[in-house]
């Protein structure tokens, strides 16, 4: 009986060999390297993908009011209010001369010394005051005119002299024949938990 004979090697098939070298080159590559493009984040799943997302662009332009509209809903609206043991109320009297009532919102602010402040806007003649809270509190004014906008100025001139106090977190504009129809402090403690404005109301629910 002849020897065994030998079986023939087989051969390699060398195009396998190659595809699969390529293979864990690029995977060893990807996984190394950041990754640099939106493709390979579809097929490398990774947290670095957020940076790659295509950014979300409105369906059309913002008109300026719908700008500063989003600002006061994202940022005022949603900020809570802050409140320090310093913080005050600013009022801010618009008056033609002398307040008919200054006696009775000596009596709103008395006791309550270092949570407020008073601001004077006497458009026409300067005011004679009796009351503590209200001697030297008058600032530089002008002649206003009813529904002009030298109304406006004279309102944007109580509020930058407000201003200049960071103490100041509340701002209430009042008239000469406005009054306190509530204490001190309801209107401070209603006033300092709000982030909102009231244009001529005050919110009251009362006992009912």
């Amino acid at each position: 009986m002849s020897g065994l004979r030998k079986r023939p090697h087989l051969k390699r098939p060398l195009w396998i060999i190659i595809l699969v070298t390529f293979v864990i080159i690029f995977l060893i590559t990807a996984y190394v390297s950041p990754l640099s493009s939106s493709t390979a984040c579809y097929f490398f799943s990774s947290g670095d993908c957020t940076l790659y997302q295509s950014p979300s662009f409105p369906a059309r332009e913002l008109s300026d009011e719908e700008t500063i509209s989003q600002v006061v809903i994202k940022e005022i609206l949603n900020t809570p209010p802050i409140q320090s043991a310093d913080s005050k109320i600013a009022f801010l009297f618009l008056t033609p001369g002398t307040l008919p009532f200054e006696l009775l919102w000596d009596k709103f602010f008395r006791g309550h010394e270092g949570r407020f402040s008073v601001y004077v806007h006497a458009s026409r003649e300067k005011p004679g005051h009796t009351s503590q809270y209200f001697i030297g509190r008058d600032i530089h004014s002008e002649n206003v005119d009813w529904g002009k906008i030298s109304m406006v100025d004279a309102e944007r001139r109580l509020l930058a002299h407000a201003l200049l106090d960071p103490d100041n977190l509340q701002f209430v504009l009042l008239s000469d024949s406005c009054v306190p129809l509530h204490n001190f402090d309801y209107v401070y403690n209603y006033l300092m938990h709000t982030n909102v404005s009231f244009i001529d109301c005050f919110v009251d629910l009362g006992p009912h």
